[in-house]
């Protein structure tokens, strides 16, 4: 990757809707030739998805709660099914193993504290093999930038 590729990553992080041409005039290419570098990038597995992030207030999903979790067995076999289910919800929008204290760290978008709970309830409090689970709420989000 040189120094046009990057820039035409960093573009498309901000606005993945932008036009070819635009693209192309604002990294100084000719629109096939970025056109190129772009399919070139998606073959790559560089550019791995291209999404539409919401905002959850008007989607009725606007309590974010990150939740630590401890794993009595870390065990595939022991998580797999559980796994499964935690990675299907919803609610979820983002889930972690993670090093340290914790085991799993997930991320919930959820539209009530009633719905919050019954989540947990489901997959965190019925499981046997989470011992602890620990839920943290945001009340003020000072950065969210999914570009690497």
């Amino acid at each position: 990757m040189d120094r046009i590729d990057r820039k035409i990553l960093n573009l498309l992080q901000a606005d993945a809707s932008i036009r070819n041409n635009d693209l192309a005039d604002r990294v100084g290419l000719a629109p096939s030739s970025c056109l190129r570098r772009v399919r070139q990038l998606k073959d790559a597995g560089v550019i791995t998805k291209t999404i539409v992030l919401t905002d959850p207030e008007q989607l009725g999903r606007g309590i974010k709660a990150i939740v630590t979790l401890k794993l009595a067995d870390h065990g595939l076999e022991a998580r797999r099914d559980w796994l499964q289910q935690v990675v299907e919800e919803p609610t979820v929008s983002q889930f972690y193993g993670v090093s340290g204290e914790t085991d799993m760290v997930a991320i919930l978008k959820v539209g009530s504290m009633k719905v919050f709970q019954e989540v947990s309830k489901r997959l965190f409090a019925s499981d046997p093999n989470v011992v602890q689970y620990v839920s943290l709420f945001v009340l003020e989000e000072h950065k969210f930038d999914l570009a690497n």
